[in-house]
């Protein structure tokens, strides 16, 4: 399995902080918002990602990541040219993938829980067995006529995903993190745009369900998602992250750590990443890892 981050946008919401400089490179406390959504594929295990963002911010992230080798990563870059929706992006990495199934995550996904890993892993095992064809994760959100909801039978199976509904039959939102088969590019092509003319992924997500392949995972009271297109969300997002580090001693969606815990990089190669931020708290923290 193989990964694709979405990082373009032009956060207009954000103005003026986002006029050179991408949405998705600001901070969220001591790191940039895209180590958060960076980790989830890790956590999961999958080492070949795709980044994908507007033409402009390319070499940004390139001075950020490289080929990603210092965290044992392999990553690649494209552009989406202009704004055509999330689900443009399983066309513009097809051959990326080259038959592969892929996590795709949008770049300004904060997700915190308790066994964060293990339900990843179970998403993943369920597309590489071919139990189904898509896996994404329902959150319950006080607001749901803003999102894309899905509806449940007795027996918890989705049956709908309406985006953005009048009248929302369920409060359970469709979160930015989306695990697919080899199928997905396909499918994305085969849709129509919307009166936005854009490609939905709600609409790649309604196709698997028409197949009957759409597994919907549920993440309970003890996982937050958090958002980040205000100013004030930015702000919550950070003292949330700065909470709970200062509260455990650890850090949240910490890539090198991450790429140390699962085998990644070895001692040694941490210990190099530490020593070049070793006059920062952040540096600190790795070394002390070891």
């Amino acid at each position: 399995m193989k990964a694709i981050l979405m990082a373009g946008g032009s956060g207009t919401r954000l103005y003026p902080i986002t006029y050179a400089v991408n949405k998705h490179l600001l901070p969220i406390y001591d790191k940039p918002m895209i180590y958060y959504s960076l980790s989830i594929p890790m956590l999961a295990g999958i080492r070949d990602i795709l980044i994908i963002s507007d033409p402009y911010s390319l070499d940004s992230y390139k001075k950020l990541f490289g080929d990603g080798s210092q965290w044992g990563l392999h990553i690649e870059y494209a552009a989406q040219r202009k704004p055509k929706g999330i689900a443009e992006g399983l066309i513009i990495g097809e051959n990326f993938l080259d038959g592969d199934s892929v996590c795709m995550v949008l770049g300004d996904n904060i997700l915190y829980g308790h066994d964060f890993p293990s339900i990843l892993k179970e998403a993943r095992e369920n597309i590489e067995n071919n139990k189904y064809g898509a896996v994404v994760f329902g959150y319950y959100v006080k607001d749901p006529e803003r999102y894309g909801i899905v509806e449940f039978d007795s027996n918890d199976n989705p049956t709908s995903i309406v985006e953005k509904p009048k009248k929302p039959k369920s409060n359970y939102a469709v979160i930015g993190v989306y695990f697919y088969d080899s199928n997905a590019p396909q499918i994305a092509k085969n849709i129509e745009p919307s009166w936005r003319n854009e490609l939905e992924i709600t609409d790649v997500n309604n196709e698997y369900l028409k197949r009957g392949k759409l597994k919907v995972i549920k993440l309970g009271r003890g996982f937050a998602w958090l958002d980040t297109g205000t100013y004030d969300s930015l702000i919550e997002a950070s003292i949330f992250v700065k909470t709970l580090e200062e509260r455990m001693g650890l850090k949240i969606s910490c890539p090198e750590e991450i790429a140390y815990r699962k085998g990644f990089i070895s001692k040694e190669q941490l210990k190099k990443l530490g020593n070049e931020l070793s006059n920062t708290s952040y540096g600190k923290y790795l070394l002390n890892l070891i």
